[in-house]
């Protein structure tokens, strides 16, 4: 099965570990100290750990944070005294696979082993690490905020706790969840991605769970759902905020569970999977109202990851905005190689409200609208080029509300868009009805009217 170095200070609950595990066909090495774990690991090929928090000399966490530089591949599971979650979620926000609670149950230990030497056999070569450097998995930032953000990738990758993203519409979230997976022990397994606003809830369901056949009209066979599809991978629900309450239960019983039912199903199908999910609404706020589930909350949101929005690390525009020029010119078989200042200054002084996505769609038309190697004003939207310092004519300066930040968003998908709703809607990534019900709400239904519209 695997090699288990189990770390914990009591002579008695190391013989009972061995013996367990020995059951189990597992090589079992122990070790009273923290110190002593790191001379092992320097001899000894481990593939699971197994340390308990308190420890003489080093803690358990100082343990960890040894092992996640210089081992960063291998699983760690952590043991604490029962009531002492909050150093649980402190260790999986470390790095750790997973916890365990004193006194320990051992068939549940057994299957932490299982399932962390599941993921880590599908290990691809080793990549590279994300250090400090400009630009990982398609991000790009020199920015202290994308750092952190970095960082913390790094630090929570092989970790198999949920991970809430958070951030605006258009900041990335959707790369930062690919980012957690690819440099994870799951990066050789599938990433599913599920929209949890594109899809009505009976849909949502079947998107999730599958069905068996004849379970309802229609079902001539049985499907899979994405929860099967990313088994020893990762599933990543965007926007996650949109989910009814009753897939809301369902899906909290899947995280505790570790187990799905397929509609119209009474078997219960094993799950191992990285459960990633986002949003760009005040969670706690929803669950405030009602509408969104606090065990599920609390659930989800293990590991929090922020998304900075484009406005605040200006700095880093010179580089997407080169980084999108390089990309377009490649895509369109032309030589631009450059930003007028005049551009380059009006992109650091306009707030984005669309983001790095929007960024990223104003290159793009520079790209094709030059007729030259240099991008000119001319080529700019007169909204993006009219900006002065720190404000931007279609975002209210100072005290911006999020409603106010959501109208901007739309109004300019709108307006890039020429006002044809079914194409802002795909841009923004979000239903047709969807888009024209936040069109009423904001007062622009009207503002269509003599456009198309579609």
């Amino acid at each position: 099965m695997g090699t288990v170095l189990v770390v914990d200070d009591e002579a008695n609950i190391l013989k009972v570990f061995a013996a367990r595990l020995k059951q189990h066909h597992h090589v079992v090495l122990t070790s009273p100290t923290a110190e002593d774990a790191l001379d092992r690991l320097e001899k000894e090929e481990v593939d699971v750990l197994i340390s308990d928090y308190m420890l003489p000399g080093k803690s358990g966490m100082d343990l960890l944070r040894a092992v996640r530089n210089s081992y960063p591949k291998l699983p760690v599971i952590m043991m604490t005294a029962y009531g002492s979650i909050e150093m649980a979620v402190e260790a999986m926000k470390q790095g750790a696979y997973d916890y365990l609670t004193k006194p320990v149950d051992y068939n549940e230990m057994s299957l932490l082993i299982n399932r962390a030497l599941k993921e880590r056999d599908m290990v691809s070569p080793e990549q590279p690490g994300i250090g400090r450097d400009n630009e990982f998995a398609d991000m790009i930032g020199v920015s202290p905020e994308m750092q952190e953000v970095f960082d913390t990738i790094h630090r929570v990758a092989n970790s198999r706790a949920t991970v809430l993203i958070m951030g605006e519409s258009g900041t990335g979230k959707e790369l930062v969840a690919r980012a957690l997976h690819h440099t994870s022990i799951r990066e050789a397994g599938p990433f599913v991605a599920v929209n949890c606003t594109a899809m009505p809830e009976p849909l949502l369901e079947n998107e999730l769970f599958g069905h068996e056949k004849g379970s309802y009209t229609g079902a001539h066979r049985r499907d899979m759902g994405k929860f099967e599809l990313a088994n020893y991978g990762t599933l990543f629900l965007d926007e996650i905020a949109d989910m009814s309450l009753p897939i809301q239960a369902k899906l909290l019983r899947a995280l505790q569970e570790r187990c799905i039912q397929r509609i119209g199903g009474s078997k219960d199908i094993s799950i191992v999977i990285r459960v990633l999910a986002s949003t760009q609404t005040d969670l706690e706020e929803l669950v405030r109202q009602g509408k969104f589930r606090e065990d599920l909350y609390y659930r989800i949101n293990v590991i929090t990851i922020k998304v900075p929005p484009l406005r605040s690390r200006r700095e880093d525009i010179p580089l997407l905005a080169m980084h999108f020029l390089r990309k377009y010119s490649a895509d369109n078989s032309r030589e631009i190689t450059s930003f007028d200042p005049e551009v380059m200054r009006a992109f650091k002084n306009y707030r984005w409200p669309g983001n790095v996505r929007e960024l990223e769609n104003a290159v793009e038309r520079a790209v094709v609208m030059s007729t030259g190697n240099v991008v000119v004003p001319e080529n700019i939207r007169r909204s993006i080029m009219s900006a002065t310092e720190g404000t931007a004519p279609d975002v209210p300066s100072g005290g911006v509300s999020l409603k106010e930040v959501e109208r901007a968003v739309i109004l300019n998908a709108l307006e890039v868009n020429g006002w044809n709703q079914t194409a802002t809607a795909k841009y923004l990534k979000i239903t047709r009805r969807q888009l024209r019900t936040r069109m009423g709400h904001y007062g622009l239904l009207g503002d269509s009217s003599g456009n198309g519209g579609d």
